[in-house]
């Protein structure tokens, strides 16, 4: 693969944006000490990185799926426009020669505003525009980012474009050209911030991604890119870095903290391994932590060589949040030495956006409201996902009806026309709904907020009891007797919606009163129980197929079909063809909770 000019190429040099920067005065105490007559005061000096993350598409405090303005229980404020406040703020207290503002990944795919210019009308594209986020990022002033996952969904092309569009680095030590296996991107930057004492501060920037995109993102990917395991990448680079005369090493992780895999023991690589960095890896200072969408304004990690605090934080995603790095360092011995490390995390609910973000982008905005509003159909009724989770509801059935209906004619003709297709999905969204009357692109591309692709895998009646027990997990155990709060019945050992999936096309029940692994009780197909022997062809997305969320037998089954078209495009163009979406010819309640033979609900 050739690399383009943001390559790393193993020179001396740091790779990436290297900014010089004019610095701040010494600490006040510093002063006092000094005033006092007790010696010269020591050099110090404070500088501030600000951390995003999990952007996912977002610039505007907008819902592209309800067209109105974000809003959620906790009141959160989403996207770039905010966050630019923000760091405006904090520029202006500690003075923007001593601020660094860097990502952790998973910018350009989440929402209708990001999927238009990579689809509809795609940056890649002759003459095409520059991306949404790349404006914005550029206009707020970044000065690194690192790779996610989702950077992958639309293809190498589109990410590739889009890094040509950034004035700031996107970073991935652990993104290797597969046939040499040389960094595909720039592991890191350096960025020297200038003090009063003489003396510049060099602070390194590692960016790391996650090893999963060999899996999700495998049909992109493979044969061109290779993804080995964060510790192992920055065990290389932090002591290359340290020898470089790096003062500070931040390292920018698109991986959690809580040292889990969604995917097994598939990739021999920890999905979320952003702490066994910290506790492996001597040399690090802090880590700005992301993919697993969670608010941590700062967790510490003693690191085994050396014995000292690593200082980890996430920020919220969507840009709900803004992370700050606050260093303090001291100059002694003919160095830099950092004393202190804090972090902490603003919220972006608590200012406007910033006219300057929201001008610069007000016509792709507009054009992207025109786009998710245009009339595709009909529905003769409403149907709500707010049930999804604990009950069969119609709105999860249309989404499965698709899948099944598209793999049935995809199949049409072959070896296997004659088998039941059977097809799953999950609750992405709980706000999901289709209207009574008029649909439109944005109701139908609510139900799959994920650029998920279709294919067909072939399972056993044996294999599809084993996946059901493992989705079962879902639920909290619940004794027979014992209330049952719908609010607090799911999420069991914190899996997420997307990883509870309902299987369309056979008839089953969930006892939640029994242990995971002996839930599934009176599984049948057409009105007879499961052949444990039988064949059936599973409808699934290429997250599941590939190994996302860790169910069985799927990524080992054999695969009838595989199409390149997102799932959300495919219900967009079924309800095209039918014009009219009626749940009578689609909908029926299949699988139910239930406590020794009781429906639940």
């Amino acid at each position: 693969m050739a690399f383009d000019r943001r390559t790393f190429l193993g020179t001396t040099a740091a790779t990436g944006a290297a900014v010089a920067l004019t610095g701040a005065a010494g600490t006040p105490a510093a002063a006092q000490q000094a005033a006092k007559g007790q010696g010269p005061a020591p050099r110090t000096y404070a500088f501030t990185v600000m951390g995003t993350t999990d952007l996912h598409g977002n610039v505007f405090n907008w819902d592209y799926f309800t067209d109105k303005e974000f809003d959620d229980k906790a009141h959160n404020d989403v996207g770039l426009a905010k966050i630019s406040t923000l760091v405006d703020q904090v520029r202006a207290e500690k003075g923007r020669c001593n601020t660094l503002l860097i990502d952790a990944g998973d910018t350009i795919q989440g929402t209708q505003l990001s999927y238009y210019y990579a689809k509809v009308d795609p940056i890649t594209a002759q003459s095409g525009p520059v991306h949404p986020m790349a404006q914005a990022m550029n206009a707020i002033g970044y000065d690194a980012a690192a790779l996610g996952n989702h950077e992958f969904n639309y293809g190498i092309p589109v990410l590739r474009k889009f890094e040509e569009q950034c004035d700031f680095p996107l970073l991935g030590a652990n993104a290797l050209d597969a046939k040499t296996l040389r960094p595909a991107f720039a592991p890191y930057s350096m960025h020297r911030l200038r003090t009063p004492h003489g003396p510049d501060v060099k602070v390194a920037v590692l960016g790391l991604t996650n090893p999963g995109i060999a899996l999700w993102d495998k049909a992109n990917v493979q044969g061109k890119m290779t993804f080995p395991g964060l510790e192992e990448q920055a065990a290389k680079y932090v002591p290359k870095l340290r020898s470089m005369g790096a003062d500070v090493v931040i390292v920018s992780a698109h991986s959690g903290s809580s040292g889990t895999s969604s995917y097994g023991d598939q990739l021999p690589y920890i999905e979320n391994a952003a702490a066994l960095v910290a506790e492996q890896v001597p040399g690090i200072d802090a880590i700005l932590v992301g993919h697993a969408h969670t608010e941590i304004p700062e967790y510490r990690v003693k690191n085994k060589a050396t014995g000292k605090d690593v200082v980890l934080s996430e920020p919220l995603k969507w840009g709900q949040r803004l992370t700050l790095f606050d260093f303090e360092l001291t100059w002694s011995r003919g160095r830099w030495s950092v004393v202190k490390v804090a972090a902490k995390v603003l919220n972006s609910n608590t200012v406007a956006e910033d006219p300057k973000v929201v001008g610069l982008l007000e016509d792709e905005h507009r054009k992207v409201v025109a786009y998710v509003n245009q009339v595709i159909g009909t529905s003769t009724q409403a149907m709500s996902s707010a049930e999804g989770p604990v009950k069969d509801v119609a709105i999860i059935d249309l989404i499965n009806h698709v899948q099944a209906q598209t793999v049935k004619a995809a199949l049409a003709g072959t070896e296997w026309a004659a088998l039941p297709v059977l097809s799953q999905a999950s609750c992405f969204s709980r706000t999901a709904a289709i209207p009574a009357g008029q649909v439109t692109i944005r109701d139908a591309a609510g139900l799959y907020p994920f650029e998920n692709t279709l294919e067909a895998r072939l399972l056993t009646g044996a294999q599809l009891k084993d996946y059901l027990e493992y989705s079962a997990r879902y639920f909290v155990r619940t004794a027979p007797g014992d209330v049952v709060d719908p609010a607090k019945l799911t999420n069991a050992e914190g899996v997420p919606d997307y990883n509870y999936d309902a299987v369309y096309g056979l008839t089953y029940d969930i006892d939640i009163a029994q242990p995971v692994g002996s839930r599934i009780t009176g599984l049948s197909f057409q009105g007879k129980p499961v052949d444990a022997a039988g064949q059936f062809v599973l409808a699934v997305n290429n997250y599941r197929a590939s190994g996302g969320g860790n169910f069985p037998h799927v990524p080992q089954a054999r695969q009838l079909w595989a199409n390149s078209d997102e799932i959300r495009n495919t219900i967009i163009q079924w309800v095209k063809a039918k014009g009219t979406v009626d749940p009578a010819q689609f909908a029926s309640v299949d699988w139910r909770l239930t406590r020794a033979g009781v429906a639940v609900f």
